[in-house]
C-alpha cells in the first residue's frame, strides 16, 4: 500500500476523473485537491468545508455536497446550487452523492451534522434524487447517519452505508430511479459503514470508521470475503481508479490518532477493475 499524500483533517468524497487523477476534500479544513498520476497535489476548490460527496458533471466541473448539492465548475465560473438544505424540515445539510447510469444524482441528507457541532444529536435524513431536468424527489426515508452510495454492476441495486446503524442497506431500483423497500445487505461486527464503492464483479467495498482500520470487502450476497487494513483507524471512504480502474483509493481522517491533521490518501492495486460512477446529466 502507497501512502499519496497526508496532513488534512479528515479526507472524504474520492473520486478518479480520467486526465486529472484522485479528487478529494477535506471536510474540516476545507477544500478539494487532486494528486495527479505523478503524486502531486493541487488545489481544485480552496476553503470550501463539508463536503461528503462529489460526482462528475457533463458540463466539465463536479457537483458538490455540504450544506447544499451544488455545480462547480473546473474553469472558476459560477456556482448553481441543484438542491438546498432545509432546516424547517430537518435536512441541515448533504453527505454522500452517487449518479446512475442515466446521468441522475442521489444525495442523502443529514438531520443533523455528524462533524460540525449543531446541537441537534443524532437525528435521522433521507434519501433523495436528483432528476436530469433539476427536479427533486424524495425515494427513502429514515437514515440515521446516511454516508457511501453505489450501485450493482447491473444497475438494479443500490447500496447505502447508515453509519448510525451500523449497516449497509439496499434498495432495488426501479427504471424512474425510484427504490423498493429498504433491506439490510451486511451489519458490521466491527467499526462504522462510511464511504463504498462497488467492483465489476459485485463485490461491496466499504470503508469503516469509528476506529475499523481499514475496508471491509463483502460479497454480492453480504458475506465478508476479505479485509483491506491501513495504518489509521478511521478509514472514510474508498473509490476505485486508473486506466484500468484496478487501483482502489483508501482515504482517512485523523480521528484516533495524535494530530489534527493526520489525514491520508492511500492506493492499493487489487485484482478487479471498479465500476465506473457515471457522469452528472442534471439540467444546470
Amino acid at each position: 500500500m502507497e501512502t499519496l499524500c497526508e496532513g488534512y483533517s479528515l479526507v472524504e468524497g474520492p473520486l478518479w476523473v480520467p486526465g486529472m487523477g484522485l479528487v478529494f476534500s477535506d471536510v474540516l479544513l476545507g477544500g478539494v485537491f487532486c494528486v495527479d498520476k505523478a503524486g502531486s497535489v493541487n488545489v481544485v476548490f480552496e476553503h470550501r468545508r463539508g463536503i461528503g460527496g462529489m460526482s462528475l458533471h457533463e458540463a466539465g466541473g463536479l457537483v458538490v455536497s455540504g450544506g447544499k448539492i451544488s455545480y462547480k465548475p473546473f474553469d472558476g465560473g459560477n456556482s448553481k446550487v441543484l438542491l438546498d438544505k432545509d432546516e424547517a424540515n430537518g435536512i441541515v445539510g448533504f453527505n454522500d452523492i452517487t449518479t446512475d447510469p442515466v446521468g441522475r444524482v442521489y444525495a442523502g441528507s443529514l438531520g443533523s451534522s455528524p462533524v460540525f457541532d449543531d446541537g441537534l444529536g443524532p437525528k435521522a435524513g433521507d434519501l433523495f434524487l436528483i432528476e436530469i431536468d433539476g427536479s427533486v424527489k424524495k425515494v427513502a426515508e429514515d437514515v440515521l447517519l446516511t454516508n457511501g452510495l453505489g450501485f450493482s454492476p447491473d444497475g438494479s441495486v443500490l447500496y447505502h452505508s447508515d453509519s448510525g446503524r451500523r449497516r449497509v442497506n439496499y434498495y432495488q431500483v426501479s427504471k424512474d430511479g425510484t427504490l423498493g423497500p429498504k433491506g439490510i445487505f451486511a451489519e458490521m461486527q466491527t467499526g462504522t459503514p462510511d464511504g463504498l464503492a462497488v467492483s465489476e464483479d459485485g463485490r461491496v467495498w466499504v470503508a469503516l470508521a469509528g476506529g475499523g482500520k481499514g475496508v471491509a470487502v463483502f460479497g454480492p450476497s453480504g458475506e465478508l470475503l476479505e479485509f483491506i487494513e491501513i495504518p489509521q483507524p478511521l478509514c472514510s471512504s474508498v473509490c476505485f481508479g486508473g486506466e484500468d480502474m484496478k487501483d482502489l483509493y483508501i482515504v482517512s481522517g485523523s480521528t484516533g490518532t495524535n494530530s489534527e491533521k493526520s489525514g491520508a490518501v492511500y492506493k492499493t492495486r487489487v485484482d478487479v477493475a471498479g465500476m465506473v460512477v457515471p457522469q452528472a446529466r442534471i439540467k444546470l
